[in-house]
């Protein structure tokens, strides 16, 4: 079967897509949950206010691709194509996703829920966690070099297995990087 090649294209409340490549289209109001999106390419694309929960992502590519007010419960970035892989999410809620092992440096979170998501072996290198919540979240021989988690919450970090150097941290983001030594830490 022949894959579609899209561009330029504003999909609206649409729930369903034809396997193929999509490039520089919006899509608005989508429900994509639990759809198998496996194989499709989306670059230069932006998803509004779409839901993509549980979806597959079986070698999906994602080239420069914007995620804003997305509903994306526990998806497998780690899956996807990662030739390219780049994205930014604002007001997103990727609980219980996985971006286990992926490389995706200056990734920017904004806004986001982030609560058991999995970025073990991750290399995040100078990404922007700006005001997420990271309860639970993994993180276990992550690189974080250079990355900017000041305004972020929730989070517990362990230097001493991940990398760290140069990254930016607030004040009250210490408990969430001295946390294992159950040392009290006051204001």
């Amino acid at each position: 079967m022949e894959q579609v090649f899209v561009q330029a294209k504003i999909f609206d409340k649409i729930d369903e897509l034809v396997k193929g490549e999509y490039d520089s289209c919006t899509f608005k109001n989508c429900n994509f949950s639990n759809t198998d999106l496996s194989q499709f390419a989306f670059t230069d694309c932006t998803f509004n206010s779409c839901d993509l929960s549980l979806a597959k992502l079986n070698k999906t590519s994602f080239r420069d691709v914007q995620f804003k007010d997305c509903k994306m419960l526990g998806l497998r970035f780690d899956t996807c194509n990662d030739f390219g892989l780049s994205f930014s999410f604002t007001n997103c809620q990727l609980n219980h996703s996985s971006f286990y092992k992926s490389y995706i440096v200056k990734t920017v979170f904004k806004d986001s829920q982030l609560e058991d998501v999995d970025f073990a072996e991750a290399d995040l290198t100078a990404s922007i966690f700006d005001n997420c919540n990271l309860l639970q979240a993994i993180f276990d021989r992550t690189i974080l070099e250079k990355a900017d988690l000041r305004t972020s919450y929730n989070y517990f970090i362990d230097p001493e297995v991940n990398q760290i150097k140069k990254a930016k941290f607030s004040v009250d983001g210490l408990v969430g990087l001295l946390a294992k030594y159950d040392i009290i830490i006051e204001k």
